[in-house]
């Protein structure tokens, strides 16, 4: 009984992950290597991007003229030259296995990066090993070579360096990011509540400009030559989705899902649910109401009270109100894609325990999101299954977080270092 009871305090005690995520990362790296070696590459859309870089190196730079095999190029213009070195390291992206290596390297790092925010959040370690357990996750990034991969290596990156108080270094992460897939979009408008409160108003507003400079700069060869085409195809918000692809709404059924009331709806969910977390969570820790923070952006407060308000902004904060505001992302998202669920898999475990479920719970909910984004093709069921875990996370978390400001106090900045 006392061994069992020494492991259940192991297993609570985020001070621990210090050896346990070592030790996790090792067996995953051996399990990734193992899936390299073994199971088949799948051809999805490597072949489309390596068409798509052809034509870039060939010379085109009107991002309506760029095709693939899958259809015209719809990434903003980081893709394009995260693709472009690939292509030379992989004699022209003919070298697949190699590739394969690549995105496994880049799976154990952005595994790393991932328990990194974990720990400096105090995440207890009995929610680490759902990290490292999923079947589709190694997939994507191993077998798929999907650019998604990239995409949120540097959305958890740039959490990493919010979570360190590297304000300028995670603008400048995040915007790379953005300038690979706008799914990180997704997450802005916490990121800018993030930064109004860590850093005060002008300096929010700056970095701001900042991100936006980056695509500018990221993008200028496009727009040179065709700047809205670049625009439509990069940032297309008017994208028509195949029903026959989707994962979370194939049980509503073809007609409703095509629908542009159905659209509106989820448009309109997704703008609500904003709004309750930012109201009712996000603004925690300036202890203000939404119509005194926006007062406070034309009159700031003075520097003790700035730094108070900073002070509350912990690692643990700043982890959950992205990944939150992610959540609601995907799950009043139009359309998911498999692709899709590398934006999931990582962000669950932690949203679930901050929802203050059971872990026996949170495994079960773990267990059945992994399932059902395992079926292919999605059925009723599966998309249902999907639907609900992410409405349990969402739910699960704003009640969970009730006691936010409270923690915020008591946590001051003890980071697991």
């Amino acid at each position: 009984m006392d061994v069992f009871q020494k492991c259940l305090a192991i297993a609570k005690d985020p001070w621990h992950t210090r050896w346990i995520c070592p030790l996790l990362l090792l067996a995953d790296a051996g399990l990734t290597a193992l899936v390299v070696w073994k199971v088949p590459y799948t051809e999805i859309d490597w072949t489309a991007y390596v068409e798509q870089v052809t034509q870039y190196l060939a010379g085109e730079r009107d991002y309506t003229k760029i095709q693939g095999g899958t259809g015209p190029l719809v990434y903003p213009a980081a893709h394009v030259y995260i693709y472009q070195m690939l292509f030379r390291f992989t004699d022209q992206g003919t070298n697949i296995p190699f590739a394969q290596i690549i995105f496994g390297v880049l799976y154990l790092m952005t595994l790393a990066v991932v328990m990194a925010c974990y720990r400096n959040a105090k995440i207890p370690p009995y929610v680490f090993p759902m990290l490292i357990l999923s079947k589709r996750m190694h997939s994507i990034f191993t077998l798929r070579l999907f650019n998604d991969c990239f995409a949120v290596f540097f959305f958890f990156l740039a959490i990493y360096c919010y979570q360190k108080r590297w304000w300028i270094a995670g603008s400048v992460i995040y915007s790379i990011g953005l300038g690979v897939k706008m799914s990180l979009l997704l997450a802005l408008p916490s990121v800018g509540i993030v930064l109004l409160q860590a850093i005060g108003a002008s300096d929010a507003i700056g970095h701001a400009s900042l991100i936006v400079l980056i695509q500018v700069l990221l993008s200028l060869p496009f727009t040179l030559h065709n700047p809205q085409g670049y625009l439509s195809r990069a940032f297309e918000f008017t994208r028509q989705f195949f029903f026959k692809w989707t994962v979370n709404w194939r049980f509503v059924g073809e007609e409703t899902f095509l629908s542009k009331q159905f659209a509106l709806t989820l448009l309109a969910v997704h703008v609500s649910l904003l709004f309750l977390f930012a109201t009712t969570r996000w603004l925690k820790p300036s202890r203000q109401s939404l119509p005194e923070v926006i007062g406070s952006i034309f009159n700031p407060p003075s520097k003790a009270k700035q730094a108070q308000i900073s002070a509350r902004v912990t690692p643990r904060f700043i982890l959950t109100t992205i990944l939150s505001a992610n959540a609601i992302g995907m799950l009043c998202a139009r359309s998911l894609h498999y692709q899709f669920y590398s934006w999931i898999v990582w962000a669950t475990p932690a949203l679930l325990w901050r929802a203050g479920y059971h872990p026996i719970l949170q495994y079960a909910l773990w267990g059945a999101q992994e399932y059902a984004w395992n079926v292919f093709p999605s059925t009723d069921f599966s998309s249902m299954v999907v639907v609900q875990v992410l409405a349990a996370t969402v739910a699960g978390v704003w009640y969970g977080t009730r006691t936010e400001a409270i923690d915020s106090v008591a946590e001051k900045h003890q980071h697991v270092e």
